[in-house]
């Protein structure tokens, strides 16, 4: 018998999906949508070539009670969708201060998925944050108009390592003031 981690995490609905935590059997496409370069160079967290067994450590940091971040598989299965188009995240920085981080399947681009997750994570504000963060790799256009069709503000230019790349890569960092 087999039992699945349960979590104090909310499932957030959306009209074309739902934003759920991570279980156990999101392992395989988490791996094959993650193990995608076009995916890991737009984040700084997603090594390329992806590791065996990196989407199930990844599973085990988010059902962590300890954890820092709160990390939702984009659930499009009861709209007629994959049980995993994307990820989308909320880490705790501070007090009243969360910062967001997304990811979207390559079969999923450009079909508003990414800006109605944010979206619908902003609605639920989960954490109860006063401010949320994001940075966007400059050469990653259509996350930062996500960023900013959702009303976040640019903040100035920064650089993060991005893992995939090997390198430091120029980022835009946006703001957002909630309620």
């Amino acid at each position: 018998m087999t039992f699945e981690t349960v979590i104090d995490q909310p499932v957030i609905a959306a009209d074309r999906f739902d934003l759920r935590p991570l279980r156990a059997s999101d392992a395989g496409l988490i791996a094959h949508n993650a193990g995608d370069e076009r995916v890991a160079r737009a984040t700084a967290n997603i090594p390329h070539p992806y590791p065996p067994g990196a989407a199930e450590a990844l599973i085990a940091r988010a059902q962590a009670a300890d954890r820092a971040e709160d990390i939702w598989a984009i659930d499009g299965n009861r709209a007629g969708g994959s049980e995993v188009m994307g990820l989308i995240g909320l880490t705790r920085v501070d007090e009243g201060q969360s910062e967001i981080a997304y990811w979207v399947a390559p079969a999923w681009w450009n079909t508003g998925i990414a800006s109605a997750a944010v979206e619908a994570i902003l609605a639920a504000n989960p954490h109860a944050a006063r401010t949320v963060f994001a940075s966007v790799f400059q050469d990653n256009a259509a996350s930062a108009r996500v960023l900013t069709n959702c009303g976040f503000q640019y903040l100035g230019d920064a650089e993060s390592y991005c893992v995939a790349r090997g390198a430091n890569v120029p980022t835009w960092t946006y703001s957002r003031r909630m309620g």
